[in-house]
């Protein structure tokens, strides 16, 4: 199967159970009744289980997305599924012009995240990272 790249409105008791390895401290219940017009959930999947995830608040009057919980499982990192994951998530949302990923979040490797960051094109300011 194909990588694909999706915005979840509602979660299956698998997608539950992947995102709880995604993001071990997140209540995934909670999560489930969070994702409103303003609270978008993306995810990469592929064979029908869950290899990463990022959640975007949206701010829609400035055009404003800010990424929390960007995060790929361990096992498929440096595959190419967080840049995949994070390019289809700003192309499905044209709307927002303004991206940004807080450095403030709880974060695994903080210097890696910063080097895959700058890759994908933000650039780094004292509260995280930051694309127009």
């Amino acid at each position: 199967m194909k990588l694909t790249i999706e915005r979840l409105t509602v979660l299956s008791p698998q997608d539950k159970l992947d995102l709880a390895k995604i993001w071990p401290a997140v209540d995934v219940d909670a999560l489930h009744h969070q994702l409103t017009g303003s609270n978008a959930l993306f995810v990469a999947r592929f064979n029908d289980r869950l290899l990463g995830a990022v959640r975007v608040e949206i701010d829609a009057a400035w055009g404003e997305g800010r990424l929390v919980g960007l995060r790929v499982r361990p096992e498929t990192r440096r595959r190419g599924v967080g840049l995949y994951l994070l390019d289809e998530t700003r192309r499905q949302m044209p709307g927002i012009i303004y991206w940004w990923l807080s450095n403030q979040q709880p974060l695994e490797d903080a210097a890696l995240m910063g080097k895959f960051m700058t890759s994908c094109g933000f650039h780094e300011e004292p509260d995280g990272w930051h694309q127009r």
